[in-house]
């Protein structure tokens, strides 16, 4: 083959990859190309008979009942949200008074957008993190030297009102059960906050005629605070031992709500093994991110957490990642500080994390390593 040949070869190929892996799944893959095949002891398959025993064992996440946080149990609850967010950094979210059918239609909708034509997919790519709506691939797709087998959609969703227009139009209730689901699921990341604003000792909100606290502004700043959602696609992969749908990370914000479908794929990581998180209907995998770990001068953890895929069945999930606005500065929590718990974090905002994973390939927790002072 002549070397332009060779050439076109590897930029047709190339393309290919950054077309995503749901066009790869529609034009009937048989093998895994080498674009998604990771380091041998990287992979998620099973090689000693203790990962054997650990992964075939799925995690019962603790879980926190919404209806029960708000009632005269809520101490108790509090408590245990604390216990969860100290050991785990995850939790399952039951009773949160979030419709079904809310929760339904938007991984039916999700599900049609990935069944939309590549054409109509691919109006919605670009490489500009910052961009209302990005569609797009692996997980840096401009960084990542092994691609993972997911496509995503991007959403911004705040202000919704300026960056609605921007969203799909197809399908064509695409923008109307996403945005109810991004409201509902923002207040529901509000009421979460301050319960977990709580549950640090921060703020009581049993206390009559408080005088406005710190505490209390941030809440506030919570409401007009960043919110990206995230459709995930994992299509059927014909090798799965040999990549992943996620790799190893955590996210960057204060939580993430996470709405998955029946299908299993989500792993934590806990007690040092990787473990498969069980999926109840109706419910939502919330976890610690970066930004909560820094505020809570490392007392709540952000954990790291990965994706396996199958060859069977898609799998779509809704990620929800709330934060303040883009430019607040996030910092340990001064009631959080003290002699004998010194501050252990800088100050981080959004921009930081853009520009840090803009800049080289996102690895596990190195951003959130990368700010801390001790």
């Amino acid at each position: 083959m002549s070397p332009a040949m060779a050439a076109l070869t590897t930029e047709n190929e190339e393309s290919q990859y950054q077309n995503g892996v749901k066009r790869l799944h529609e034009n009937g893959i048989s093998k895994v190309p080498s674009k998604y095949i990771l380091p041998v002891l990287e992979r998620p398959g099973i090689t000693t008979h203790e990962q054997a025993n650990v992964t075939k064992n799925n995690l019962k996440l603790p879980i926190i009942d919404f209806q029960e946080l708000q009632g005269p149990n809520r101490p108790q609850v509090l408590q245990s949200l604390a216990k969860a967010c100290e050991q785990y950094g995850f939790f399952q979210l039951v009773n949160h008074d979030i419709p079904s059918y809310v929760i339904s239609n938007m991984i039916e909708v999700g599900t049609k957008f990935f069944e939309l034509p590549f054409e109509e997919r691919a109006k919605y790519m670009s490489s500009d993190m910052r961009a209302p709506v990005r569609y797009g691939t692996s997980f840096n797709q401009n960084k990542d030297k092994v691609f993972c087998w997911r496509d995503f959609l991007k959403l911004l969703c705040h202000p919704l009102p300026d960056v609605l227009p921007h969203w799909p139009s197809s399908p064509v209730d695409m923008r109307n059960l996403a945005a109810t689901y991004a409201k509902e699921t923002k207040y529901l990341f509000l009421m979460l906050m301050e319960a977990i604003f709580e549950s640090l000792g921060l703020v009581d909100s049993s206390a009559a005629n408080k005088n406005t606290t710190e505490e209390d502004e941030v809440l506030k700043e919570f409401e007009d605070g960043s919110q990206l959602m995230v459709v995930n696609c994992y299509p059927p992969c014909p090798e799965p031992d040999l990549t992943l749908g996620m790799p190893p990370h955590s996210d960057y914000g204060f939580l993430t709500l996470l709405l998955q479908d029946e299908v299993e794929g989500l792993q934590i990581q806990f007690q040092d093994k990787w473990v498969t998180v069980e999926p109840i209907a109706n419910s939502f995998v919330v976890n610690v991110g970066d930004h909560l770990e820094i505020f809570s001068n490392g007392k709540y953890k952000s954990v790291l957490h990965r994706v396996l895929v199958n060859s069977r069945k898609d799998r779509i999930s809704v990620a929800s990642l709330h934060s303040l606005p883009f430019m607040r500065p996030v910092g340990p929590s001064p009631k959080l500080v003290d002699e004998s718990n010194p501050r252990r974090y800088k100050e981080t905002d959004f921009a930081n994390f853009l520009e840090y994973i803009s800049s080289r390939e996102h690895n596990k927790k190195n951003f959130l390593e990368s700010r801390k002072l001790t």
